[in-house]
C-alpha cells in the first residue's frame, strides 16, 4: 500500500507541536496526505519539503491550513520540514528524469536475469539516498542478484516493492464509471475483500467486466451500499416467493428495493407493481419451516 504517512501516534503531546495541519500532494500519486505545520505561512500551491516513509520528498500544498484542534483522524502527523527552494525544485525535476533511466536499467537487468516481474514505477527520494521500484508479479520474486546489479549501477540504496493490481490503479489514478476520480486514488487507505456475493445481495446482473474496476478486480464501491441493501431487503419477501392475486398464482422474480418495484410472473403473465400496492392486492403463501425432527428420522 502507498502509505506516505504511516505514523499512527495520535497522542495530544504528538500533535501539540503543531499549530495547523495541511494537505500535501505528491507528483507520484493523486492522493492528498496531511502533515502538521508550525510557524510556516503556507498557502495552496506552495512547494514544501516533508519526510515520508520513503524519505525526503517535495510536495505541493493542496489545502488551506486547518487548525490542529480540528484534526480527528486516527493517523498521526509528520511535520512539514521547510519551504522548498529553487534548488529543491530543480533537484526534483532532475530526479524525475533520472528515474526514467533507472526504470529502464532495472527492466534490462530483470530481463537478463529472467525475472518474471512487471515494473510499474521508479522514484528517487529528493536527496537521492534511495530509489524505490514498484512492480507487479504473480509469484514471489527472488531479486537478490538484481539488487546487487542495480546497486553497482545506480550507487544508491535500492528498494523493490511488490504491489497488487489495486495498488497499481491507486498509483496511476483515473476516472471511475461514476465520473469521479477513483476512490483508491483519493481516500481509501485499505482494500477490503470484495466478493461477488455483494453484487448478488444488491441484485445486480452478474456481468464481471461491468462490475470490475480499473484494476480488473470487483469495484470497491460495491461495499458502500451493501449494508443499506441488506437492511432494505428485510422489508420485502424473498425472490421466488409465491403469492395469489384474484386466485391466480404468481412468483416474485425481481425486486428493486430503491424504486419499490416488484416483478411477478407466471406462465401466462408478467406484471410490474409497486410493492405497497402489491401488498394490498396479494395473498402471500407462507413457506413451511423444515421439519427437522422428521428429517432426522429419515
Amino acid at each position: 500500500m502507498d502509505n506516505i504517512n504511516e505514523n499512527r501516534d495520535t497522542s495530544i503531546d504528538q500533535r501539540s507541536q503543531f499549530d495547523h495541519y495541511v494537505g500535501i500532494q505528491f507528483a507520484s500519486t493523486p492522493r492528498i496526505y496531511f502533515f502538521g505545520s508550525k510557524d510556516l505561512p503556507l498557502n495552496p500551491g506552495d512547494k514544501v519539503i516533508v519526510e515520508t516513509v520513503k524519505g525526503l520528498e517535495l510536495g505541493t500544498v493542496a489545502s488551506e491550513p486547518i487548525d490542529i484542534a480540528k484534526y480527528k483522524l486516527s493517523m498521526g502527523l509528520k511535520p512539514v520540514i521547510r519551504m522548498a527552494t529553487d534548488v529543491d525544485i530543480r533537484l526534483s525535476e532532475i530526479n524525475r528524469k533520472d528515474a526514467v533511466s533507472a526504470l529502464e536499467i532495472c527492466r534490462s537487468e530483470a530481463e537478463n536475469l529472467g525475472l518474471q516481474m512487471n515494473l510499474i514505477s521508479c522514484e528517487f527520494t529528493l536527496d537521492k539516498s534511495k530509489v524505490l521500484f514498484s512492480y507487479l508479479a504473480d509469484e514471489r520474486v527472488d531479486f537478490r542478484e538484481l539488487l546487487k546489479n542495480l546497486a553497482s549501477r545506480l550507487h544508491t540504496r535500492i528498494e523493490l516493492r511488490q504491489i497488487g493490481s489495486r495498488d497499481k490503479a491507486k498509483m496511476i489514478g483515473g476516472i471511475g464509471i461514476c465520473g469521479l476520480p477513483l476512490c483508491c486514488a483519493t481516500f481509501l487507505n485499505e482494500f477490503d475483500g470484495i466478493s461477488i456475493s455483494r453484487a448478488k445481495n444488491q441484485m445486480l446482473a452478474i456481468n464481471i467486466p461491468k462490475l470490475s474496476g480499473h484494476c480488473g478486480k470487483l469495484m470497491c464501491c460495491l461495499k458502500y451500499e451493501d449494508g443499506a441493501y441488506s437492511e432494505m431487503k428485510k422489508n420485502y419477501p424473498e425472490i421466488g416467493s409465491k403469492l395469489f392475486i384474484n386466485k391466480v398464482e404468481y412468483t416474485i422474480t425481481n425486486i428493486n428495493v430503491i424504486s419499490g418495484m416488484v416483478k411477478i410472473e407466471n406462465r401466462e403473465d408478467a406484471k410490474f407493481m409497486q410493492f405497497e400496492e402489491l401488498k394490498k392486492q396479494a395473498y402471500f403463501v407462507k413457506r413451511k419451516a423444515p421439519n427437522t425432527e422428521n428429517d432426522e428420522k429419515k
